[in-house]
């Protein structure tokens, strides 16, 4: 997936580049920051992350809610302890191939269950993303 995303990374650079006037060799990172824009990966992760954060509080219409299922609901996991007592994890499908791992129905739970616990069980939609865009600023 990073080859798909290296073009877009590059535009990306490129604009932060012009809008401060940086020339070809100056470092983009810091520029980046100033101007509050997640590197392109993590941008991606923000909003599957925002996607599932929305199906999970019920504000997502039924198509999207159909393609992912809670831990606990999940008949050959109902017997594990986790089921009982985490409510906000997904379950992650199994697949064949490597390129099944772009799909939402997989890549949506695998990247809301890597969020920490503090940032999924917030409510409210805008508290979240700030939490959200800080957490990844922080890895970034």
């Amino acid at each position: 997936m990073m080859s798909m995303l290296q073009p877009l990374q590059h535009v990306q650079n490129a604009a932060a580049r012009l809008v401060f006037g940086l020339s070809r060799s100056d470092h983009v990172t810091p520029t980046l920051i100033q101007l509050h824009w997640l590197p392109v990966s993590y941008r991606v992760k923000f909003k599957l992350c925002c996607l599932v954060h929305a199906i999970h509080y019920g504000r997502s219409p039924a198509y999207l809610m159909e393609t992912v299922q809670p831990v606990g609901t999940s008949r050959s996991r109902s017997g594990l302890c986790s089921s009982s007592t985490s409510l906000i994890d997904y379950s992650v499908p199994w697949l064949c191939t490597k390129f099944g791992e772009q799909a939402f129905s997989h890549a949506g739970p695998a990247t809301w269950n890597a969020l920490p616990n503090n940032i999924r069980t917030v409510p409210d939609p805008l508290k979240f993303r700030k939490l959200l865009k800080s957490h990844y600023f922080s890895q970034a």
